[in-house]
């Protein structure tokens, strides 16, 4: 499913990090005044790292579905 729908992959991917990285940030104990000190870094990197994982995936999965190509030249043809 995620194959077809590349979009839907990465905004997946994104939510689940940032979900995790919020639990994570959350439970620490950190308190700021302004905690957009910690979320603005933390965001972009996870923005950064799902659309890098997401190319990793998509390049995976686009090599697997792709039909194989005969190399070998010996057999059949002209010539």
């Amino acid at each position: 499913m995620f194959n077809k729908f590349p979009a839907l992959r990465r905004v997946g991917l994104y939510v689940i990090f940032s979900y995790l990285a919020l639990v994570l940030v959350n439970n620490s104990g950190l308190s700021f005044d302004n905690m957009w000190v910690i979320y603005t870094p933390m965001f972009i990197g996870i923005y950064v790292f799902s659309r890098w994982l997401d190319s990793r995936l998509g390049s995976n999965s686009a090599d697997s579905s792709a039909a194989p190509v005969n190399t070998d030249d010996n057999k059949g043809g002209f010539g």
